[in-house]
């Protein structure tokens, strides 16, 4: 099927509006969260404990988000173990970096693209699917490794009443809602478990993860 010109001139007038309304054009309403991440991302998933890892200014600056959190995990300790928290390997770590709006210069990072750049190689990628209270939505799985260390990684987008996984499709809805709604508020929520044991083990714990955290941040990020 032959689709009309005027269609053709349409979606790329209806995209290239949505990207200057992307990087500043037109003016972006600049939404805070509704309440802190600290406080709605757990401090406990099952009976791992968290712990809070500060990102540091110059990573700061270089990511651009507004607000974050980075929390890192690990399992409780054993009868008869010694608890020695501050040495112990995390069994995985949380980040979201919310984004409470996104200009020319200053916008979401893709893992796809950074993880490459920070020495981590992709062996496996694909979409994965976690159940919600509010239904199953898709979140992006990677298999990697630097040098002799492994990490399955679980990562998604969510804001504006969303959870999505394709990178296309985050773009187009961000500039369309940059048209229409004037928003450009989002979040990047990455959870990395680093593989002691099997690849399929490490998956149903970041999956596990992932089930609690969707709807937690829903408390905090703007609808």
């Amino acid at each position: 099927m032959i689709q009309h010109p005027l269609y053709l001139w349409t979606t790329a007038f209806l995209l290239w509006v949505g990207v200057f309304g992307a990087t500043g054009v037109i003016p972006q309403k600049r939404l805070a969260l509704d309440a802190p991440l600290g406080a709605v991302v757990p401090n406990v998933f099952d009976s791992y404990l968290g712990t809070d890892v500060e990102i540091s200014p110059e990573e700061q600056r270089a990511a651009g988000f507004t607000n974050y959190v980075l929390r890192s995990y690990v399992a409780p300790v054993a009868d008869g173990e010694e608890d020695a928290s501050a040495s112990r390997v995390p069994s995985f770590t949380v980040y979201v970096g919310y984004y409470d709006s996104q200009t020319q210069g200053r916008t979401i990072h893709s893992p796809k693209n950074c993880l490459p750049g920070s020495g981590w190689e992709a062996l496996e990628s694909e979409m994965a699917t976690v159940e919600t209270p509010n239904g199953p939505v898709s979140v992006n799985r990677y298999l990697l490794q630097n040098e002799d260390v492994r990490a399955l990684v679980l990562y998604w987008y969510q804001g504006r009443g969303r959870v999505q996984a394709n990178e296309y499709l985050v773009k187009w809805d961000l500039l369309r809602d940059a048209v229409l709604r004037q928003r450009s508020d989002e979040a990047l929520v990455r959870i990395v478990v680093p593989l002691s044991g099997s690849e399929e083990d490490s998956f149903r714990l970041a999956q596990s993860v992932a089930e609690t955290l969707v709807p937690a941040l829903d408390q905090a990020l703007p609808s």
